[in-house]
């Protein structure tokens, strides 16, 4: 199959005006596949040759102008057109070939009552595999689409659905759309419906999470309807769709996808067991992303993959501030899980050998292939941090003046970098293409480093600066009181690089805290007094959100080497038993127990940290007995179970279907404990059998796959090894699954001879199921617990000689470079 260059897609734009598509599919001709149609309606601007996409398993015709074309001239994913200049008609009959890994058509069957859901994901170039199309999202048009589905089946579309008098749904036809936006969802959905802003509305899942979704859909759709309005009160152009449905779909690559008028999101979301309310806010933050895209990347969308920064961090910036300020009664900051949990994401991607900037250079992205990479923490976190910054560099009215400035201009369109920042210069006097300039074109993190000159009472701070960007930051400056409580002095706006100095009037502070409130990104270091302060008193600042940044300068100085891991441990022991803030606890634990103890502590002192992550969890635990702080109590089991070394207590909890105290045990609790017996080898292929009948869901088949995986037998890991590489039948969360029972640091001799197997298998199994699932391969297949230099060199030799898909190959340069820095880590 052909992937379309960068070039390609300009000389076709150049030679094509596409007008309109009807897609008629009908999903009533087996599980395996379906038949579709498309009839496009499009103009040649001169004569020239130029092809269409299509990924069949049958080609049955294709007409041109009522001419038929020769099926056998299809070249791989490409049927060449010679055209005339003028109007013409394209026709093209198909068989299509249902998905498992989430591209093009995904069909799933729900193990819980045997019921069959269809979606469509077409994202980049997998509309080919529904329908022939001009797959480029430079040539826009108007879609309508009508299916034929089973008599019980509801059809959800991009617009108003109809059933019609011969049982077909058809949909009404859309505003200009990109390709990869089209979407249908199928099924028996269970749906709330209502109307907001005289706009029909609604959200729909599978009938077996019906319980869930009533449950939690006055939360789902205040939000929405909070998300709406806030919206219409920043933009000026109004939402430019018909109608707003949000389908969660099971076994979604993504957490969701921005489809005009009809959003999908993994089923995830719908919460069966209980969570926290950072995992409600980050459902909320997700809603409220993929709403912002239906301005931002719907309604002007890019014009090449070389901007996918534009849809992508636009939104993330978005979602978190539009639910910091239209759902703050439901959660009260969302920037401090921001910082610690989803900025984190963009710092590591950003000090990778495969960084690139947010914006990168068009010649950087040739192509579909090479774009898809580009969907990483820096389109996302780091974007998403420099949006921030410049918010607080050129102010909101300002930004938003120049957005709406934007719609304006391109809306149905398509747009460029150039475009955005002549937009957005157009909205003031200050130097915005040279802010581009320093901050979406270049790579790597900044770092800040006080320095504090002076004697008595008079003070003088000098920010040094390991790097190239300018930043706003505000400074916080901290004195410690009798009781040791760190308390604000004053906190001022700073711009680094500094003209002079800045004074400070008072005795020399107890702790200087530079980026105190989180509006740049940058790594931070401190002077030696602030960080005697923060190492001993960082759970007595009182902002919250100065402690989110006071953790990442310890997780930042953790991963380049300058503190000791055993030392963020007992920094974590002494702070984290005290934290109130949720988003908080569960950041540092997580980092504390899938890099420090997985990957950073040798093996020898593995087990002292995982009793150390198990002591703040029964801390934890201790404080909330009396039931305040469900989220804490919550997250305090997670992380004794996962940390567990022995298993007698997990055992009786599990045995007993309660921990002591609370809370009881639901679906996800229970398969949590078993997952970790399996691990510790306390748990057997009956237990797991029995679990699974209690448990027959979706989730529990997952649940199984993953602890039948972690069994520390040689047959359970050639069967799971085998379902992994050997055959095509898993689907892509049953293969995630399983691979991430696979490889346990515990079990590290056990599995050691499947180590030199997982590169020529990864290779393959990417050739023959393509991106989805090598990138799956690459994330949660890869044998992350081996941290030697053999491991390493093994990688190396593989990622120098062995050709492999570009998914794969980005996979394995991260998880290589992790290793590396794990092995440098443990240097010290």
């Amino acid at each position: 199959m052909s992937v379309l260059t960068r070039d390609e897609a300009q000389t076709r734009a150049q030679l094509l005006d596409v007008h309109h598509y009807r897609v008629d599919i009908d999903l009533t001709t087996g599980a395996e596949t379906f038949e579709s149609t498309s009839t496009v309606r499009f103009t040649a601007r001169a004569a020239g040759d130029t092809f269409v996409e299509l990924k069949p398993v049958t080609l049955h015709s294709a007409t041109l102008d009522g001419e038929p074309l020769d099926p056998a001239a299809l070249d791989g994913n490409r049927l060449p057109l010679s055209l005339t200049e003028g109007e013409h008609e394209l026709r093209v009959a198909t068989t299509m070939r249902y998905s498992r890994t989430g591209e093009g058509m995904h069909r799933f069957t729900d193990p819980t009552d045997g019921e069959s859901y269809v979606y469509t994901q077409l994202f980049m170039e997998d509309v080919q595999r529904v329908f022939a199309a001009f797959d480029q999202p430079d040539l826009k048009a108007v879609f309508e689409v009508a299916v034929t589905a089973p008599d019980d089946w509801t059809v959800l579309a991009n617009g108003i659905t109809e059933r019609q008098a011969d049982g077909t749904w058809k949909a009404a036809p859309t505003p200009l759309l990109s390709t990869y936006f089209v979407c249908v969802a199928a099924g028996p959905w269970h749906s709330v419906r209502t109307e907001h802003a005289g706009l029909p509305f609604g959200i729909h899942c599978r009938r077996s999470l019906a319980p869930h979704l009533d449950a939690d859909a006055d939360e789902i759709l205040a939000v929405t309807r909070a998300c709406y309005d806030r919206y219409h009160e920043k933009f000026d152009e109004p939402y430019p769709f018909d109608s707003y449905d949000q389908a969660f779909v099971p076994e979604f690559n993504a957490g969701a996808m921005e489809n005009p008028g009809l959003v999908t999101f993994r089923d995830e979301f719908v919460f069966r067991s209980a969570v926290t309310v950072t995992e409600r806010q980050t459902r909320a933050m997700v809603i409220a992303h993929e709403m912002a895209h239906m301005w931002f990347g719907d309604l002007v969308t890019l014009r090449w993959w070389d901007d996918i920064w534009l849809n992508e961090s636009f939104a993330e910036y978005m979602g978190y501030q539009t639910v910091n300020e239209a759902c703050s009664d439901l959660f009260p900051d969302t920037w401090i899980d921001f910082g610690v949990a989803r900025k984190a994401w963009g710092y590591e991607a950003d000090q990778r050998p495969s960084t690139h900037p947010v914006a990168p250079d068009p010649e950087a992205v040739p192509d579909t292939a090479s774009a898809l990479l580009n969907f990483d923490g820096i389109s996302y976190a780091k974007g998403a941090s420099a949006l921030r910054q410049l918010v607080t560099w050129l102010g909101e009215k300002d930004f938003l003046a120049g957005i709406n400035i934007h719609f304006e201009r391109h809306k149905f369109g398509n747009a460029t970098l150039a475009d955005f920042i002549d937009n957005l210069a157009a909205a003031t006097d200050r130097d915005v293409h040279g802010w581009a300039e320093q901050w979406l074109r270049t790579t790597g993190v900044d770092t800040l480093t006080p320095r504090l000159d002076g004697e008595g009472l008079h003070w003088n701070l000098t920010v040094d600066r390991d790097g190239s960007r300018p930043h706003r930051i505000s400074v916080g400056v901290y004195d410690r009181d009798p009781s040791g409580d760190l308390v604000p002095r004053e906190r001022r706006e700073l711009d680094v690089p500094q003209d002079a100095p800045a004074e400070l009037a008072g005795p020399r502070p107890a702790l200087v805290v530079l980026n105190d409130e989180d509006l740049t990104y940058t790594k931070l270091r401190f002077d030696d007094v602030s960080e005697e302060s923060a190492l001993r008193g960082l759970s007595r600042v009182p902002d919250p959100l100065t402690r989110a940044v006071l953790w990442n300068a310890l997780r930042d100085r953790v991963r380049d080497g300058d503190l000791a891991p055993a030392d963020y441990l007992e920094v974590a022991l002494a702070h984290l038993t005290e934290e109130t803030e949720l988003a908080l606890v569960q950041g540092v634990l997580a980092f504390a127990r899938h890099q420090i103890a997985d990957r950073y502590v040798p093996a020898d002192e593995r087990p002292a940290a995982l009793a150390t992550i198990c002591g703040i969890a029964r801390a934890l635990l201790r404080r909330t007995e009396d039931g305040e702080a469900p989220g804490l109590r919550l997250t305090a089991v997670r992380a004794f179970v996962d940390s567990a070394t022995t298993p007698d207590k997990i055992a009786s909890w599990l045995d007993e279907g309660t921990v002591h105290g609370g809370p009881e045990l639901d679906p996800e609790l229970r398969w949590r404990i078993l997952a970790r017996l399996a691990v510790l080898g306390a748990t057997d292929e009956a237990a797991v059998a029995a679990e699974l009948e209690r448990d027959p869901s979706a989730t529990g088949q997952e649940g199984a796959a993953r602890c039948r995986a972690a069994l520390p037998t040689p047959e359970a890991k050639e069967a799971a090894w085998s379902a992994l590489f050997d055959s095509d039948d898993l689907s892509n969360y049953l293969f995630t699954a399983t691979a991430q029972g696979f490889w346990q640091p515990e079990q590290a001799e056990f599995v050691g001879a499947y180590v030199p197997r997982f590169y020529e298998a990864a290779v393959a199994l990417g050739d023959r199921r393509g991106p989805a699932m090598a990138e799956a391969a690459g994330r949660h297949a890869f044998p992350a617990h081996a941290v030697d230099a053999d491991s390493l060199a093994l990688g190396e030799r593989h990622l120098a000689d062995t050709p492999m898909i570009p998914a794969l190959r980005r996979k394995l340069v991260d998880q290589l470079d992790d290793l590396r820095r794990a092995l440098r880590v443990r240097e010290g």
